[in-house]
């Protein structure tokens, strides 16, 4: 039988090997995604779009106007920062994929700023 490693213990060979990113970077994307699945109405694959709206709204609920700030202090500056993440997860075994999901799913969907700043422009005009 084969010996699973503690999660703690995969996302070090990540950043090992890939240090673009903390740990804790690996450990949210994880989190948000458990963050996105719990709002379907039943367990499904989600796309790479539908992952990072679930993690722009869990970030905003965890840390509010803090979001971007906290997301960025971990490498995160960006949505293509997020499939990079994602696909190191699935290389680790950590998340899986179709044939039809890639890196470029994560590209430009949207601008940090637009993302995690607007909701609180109202708050600061």
């Amino acid at each position: 039988m084969k010996q699973r490693k503690a999660l703690f213990d995969v996302f070090e060979e990540i950043t090992q090997k890939d240090n673009r990113y903390e740990i804790e970077a690996y450990n949210f994307v994880l989190l948000g995604l458990n963050y996105t699945m719990s709002t379907l109405d039943k367990p499904r694959h989600i796309t790479g779009k539908e992952l990072l709206e679930g993690i722009r709204v869990y970030a905003l609920e965890q840390f509010g106007p803090m979001a971007r700030t906290v997301l960025e202090h971990w490498g995160i500056t960006c949505s293509e920062d997020i499939g990079e993440i994602v696909f190191n997860l699935v290389e680790h075994e950590l998340l899986g994929k179709n044939q039809n999901d890639s890196k470029e799913d994560f590209r430009g969907v949207y601008d940090f700023h637009e993302a995690f700043d607007k909701p609180f422009k109202l708050f600061n005009s």
